[in-house]
């Protein structure tokens, strides 16, 4: 047996799902998983070889759970997850073209809506942006199943697991991915085809397989800013001795004898020191005494810095000194169109071109977010009421740009005749 299979069945006993001796009929009819769970729980060792690993996976997650950090990961991963989608069929594309399209249009959203029997959909794309934000990558295992009503099943992959093959061929039936394990040899890898995992790469480049995540480009920033942060919570927190007590011409045994004295009787104990010498000790300070020991003018930097990288305003940071009304408007927007409309656009076209073109092979439908038009439904619902009254616009089409089906035949004639009526009383207004 491989390896592949031991830890599969490994990770079956811990987890209590069922293996494939004790599943029913109906179970062992539908698609398995090949790529592990959690695979990250397993060893850090990494082995040489044909596939290439994406590196420090786990400096990058330790990092994406600092508080700067994920403030700039929830801004854009929230938003997304939470918008409202849809499916439909492409532009080009006739629906009477397409045979039996209502059933499958409501199939692909049943798939959608429950890829596997844990997730839902917020939170398999939350996972994906997720290690989108973090190191580039998000993957998502695809098995087709050949039913109709549910025509593949969906489950979230950790993206450092996946090994890329930079030998790829082009071919749907030749391995392009793998996952490899930390620890396991690349033999015992699960290799999976072009058409059986969606791998989100943020910010593509020609001399390398891998995408480049924001907090990769912040790596350095993060850590700088760490350790400031610990530096002033120690010197805030008085740990850190900022000044010394200079005691002229004292013998060494003088000099012990008073650190005993202020370390057993007057440190920690709030009480007034009081010293008998010949010459008043002097206080040597080692820097000013304010707030400007803290470097909080250095944070305040690395922050925006940390904002640029995943293309938000600092305001939406928590770094508001320079924000107005007349701005936080602007700034909004800017973290919209900057940050969070290429990030959900790049997420649609991989569920349009991988999942549903490669995997199921239904390439006359796509996947679109509703909410990327405009940044808030009045903005939207305003273009499109003047889009409607220009005739630019067909109720149907606005319609289906909200989500909704069109409007059966005696609907739009109803529409279409009280239309009638209000030009008509307007003109005899006039």
């Amino acid at each position: 047996m491989k390896v592949g299979k031991q830890l599969r069945e490994i990770w079956r006993q811990a987890t209590g799902e069922p293996s494939g001796r004790s599943a029913d009929v109906s179970a062992a009819a539908e698609p398995e998983r090949k790529t592990l769970a959690l695979p990250a729980v397993l060893s850090p060792v990494q082995f040489g070889g044909r596939l290439m690993p994406k590196p420090t996976p786990m400096h990058l997650r330790r990092f994406a759970e600092t508080p700067v950090v994920r403030r700039a990961i929830n801004v854009i991963k929230d938003r997304i997850a939470a918008m409202d989608w849809q499916v439909r069929v492409r532009r080009g594309v006739q629906p009477g073209e397409i045979p039996d399209v209502h059933n499958k249009l409501r199939a692909l959203r049943r798939m959608l809506e429950e890829p596997n029997a844990v997730d839902s959909f917020r939170t398999l794309i939350e996972q994906v942006i997720e290690d989108a934000l973090t190191g580039g990558y998000g993957a998502v295992e695809m098995e087709a199943t050949g039913d109709a009503g549910r025509p593949a099943m969906l489950w979230p992959v950790d993206g450092a697991s996946i090994r890329i093959n930079p030998r790829w061929d082009g071919q749907a039936d030749s391995p392009r991915y793998a996952q490899a394990v930390s620890g396991q040899l690349e033999s015992s890898a699960v290799d999976l085809c072009d058409n059986q995992l969606i791998y989100v790469r943020m910010n593509p480049r020609s001399f390398t397989p891998f995408g480049l995540g924001p907090l990769e480009v912040a790596f350095e920033t993060v850590n700088q800013f760490l350790s400031a942060h610990r530096f002033a919570g120690k010197l805030a927190a008085n740990s850190v001795a900022q000044y010394a007590l200079w005691i002229n011409e004292a013998t060494p045994t003088q000099h012990d004898r008073l650190i005993r004295w202020w370390q057993d009787e007057i440190e920690g104990t709030g009480r007034v020191p009081l010293l008998s010498t010949e010459q008043k000790p002097e206080v040597l300070r080692f820097a000013q005494g304010t707030d400007a020991d803290l470097r909080l003018g250095w944070q305040e930097f690395l922050i925006r810095m940390v904002a640029n990288a995943f293309g938000l305003p600092p305001m939406l940071l928590g770094l508001e000194g320079d924000v107005n009304r007349s701005t936080a408007a602007e700034l909004a927007d800017e973290a919209f169109r900057g940050a969070i409309l290429p990030l959900a656009q790049l997420l649609a076209g991989h569920l349009t071109r991988d999942l549903f073109a490669k995997c199921i092979g239904w390439r006359e439908f796509e996947f679109v977010f509703n909410d990327l038009n405009a940044r808030d439904e009045e903005t939207e619902l305003a273009v499109q009421v003047q889009l409607l009254q220009a005739g630019v616009l067909t109720i149907d089409e606005v319609r289906a740009m909200r989500g909704l089906g069109s409007l059966p035949k005696n609907g739009a004639a109803q529409l279409s005749a009280q239309d009638d009526e209000r030009n008509s009383a307007i003109a005899l207004s006039e």
